[in-house]
């Protein structure tokens, strides 16, 4: 007979008297910490992708294809006012633009106002951060002040230049007629107005290479300087033997961008015509390549043709880029 405090059965022992052995179960932590591990390598793998994405996406949309197109329209005969009528004339664009003076015009003046402006502009750029290196009171304002022309808007610098280089009332020439020259035709004479332009390019972009030569001349190691300076050198010697030698790359790289951005010069000297207009001047005294191509395209409507002159552009800057490799590659072999 049984009490209320008898107890259920026990379970049967098992042999030798164990308890029975439970099916092995995953916790719930170790199934999320496999969870989050999986969710951690995916993210690893797939998130610098998506990092890099709109890039390639932005440049698919405005880099990509408009290459593409112009590539195709280059081919054939469009006008500005029928975009979508085109008829195939092969390589027929780019004989009509090597056979046109005009082209090789724009192509001379935009070599010489490269010339003009991207040497002295590298050596004022070269100066000044050799200056800024030193220890100088208020150094970041010099910095800041060495930038602000990058910053300023290129039309708006080119409307006061406009007025400094002006023939008659201009303070480049009221200068001038100080020391007993005359009046500069800045605007209509050939020389003049590419090195008025010049002028314009290397206000801008001084200031901008020469926080590009003070960054790395801050990375020069100090031991180079006091071993040149135990050897007996001087300030100048160790620029010369020191400072340039160990910049070889970096002017090499503010070479090549200035080239290729020579090359597009388009905005200065378009506001700098007194006509307003595309030709650069009144004969043609300082028009470049970049408003070369605008002028055909945008003012007599020809697309195929200034399809084909953008990628001739193109294709010289695929050339300077090979320049660039070849004499890089060189100047690691020869470091």
């Amino acid at each position: 007979m049984t009490t209320g405090h008898d107890t259920a059965a026990a379970p049967p022992a098992t042999e030798g008297g164990a308890a029975p052995a439970r099916p092995p179960a995953e916790p719930a932590a170790e199934r999320r910490r496999a969870r989050l591990s999986r969710r951690w390598q995916r993210d690893m793998r797939w998130s610098p992708y998506a990092f890099v994405s709109p890039f390639f996406l932005l440049f698919l949309a405005f880099g990509l294809f408009p290459l593409i197109y112009t590539g195709w329209a280059s081919l054939h005969t469009v006008e500005l006012t029928a975009p979508t009528d085109m008829s195939w004339v092969g390589l027929r664009n780019y004989t009509r633009i090597f056979d046109d003076d005009f082209f090789w015009n724009a192509a001379k003046n935009t070599l010489t106002i490269g010339i003009i402006s991207t040497v002295p502009q590298l050596m004022m750029a070269m100066g000044l951060a050799h200056i800024l290196n030193y220890k100088l009171r208020a150094s970041t304002f010099y910095r800041v002040a060495m930038l602000a022309p990058y910053a300023t808007s290129i039309a708006a610098a080119s409307l006061v230049f406009v007025l400094l280089f002006g023939r008659d009332y201009g303070m480049i020439n009221w200068a001038l007629n100080l020391v007993g020259i005359d009046n500069i035709d800045w605007q209509n004479d050939k020389w003049p107005s590419q090195i008025a332009v010049s002028t314009i390019v290397i206000w801008r972009w001084t200031g901008y290479n020469a926080l590009i030569y003070l960054a790395a001349m801050q990375a020069i190691p100090q031991d180079l300087y006091e071993s040149a300076a135990l050897d007996g050198a001087n300030r100048w010697q160790q620029f010369f033997h020191v400072t340039l030698p160990s910049l070889r790359p970096t002017i090499l790289f503010t070479v090549v961008v200035s080239t290729i951005g020579a090359s597009q010069l388009f905005g200065e000297p378009l506001l700098f015509d007194a006509n307003k207009g595309a030709s650069g001047g009144s004969q043609h005294q300082f028009q470049t390549l970049g408003l070369y191509l605008y002028e055909q395209g945008w003012v007599n409507q020809h697309l195929g043709r200034a399809s084909a002159i953008a990628w001739t552009m193109f294709l010289i800057l695929i050339v300077i880029g090979i320049v660039n490799y070849v004499i890089s590659r060189r100047l690691r072999a020869s470091s």
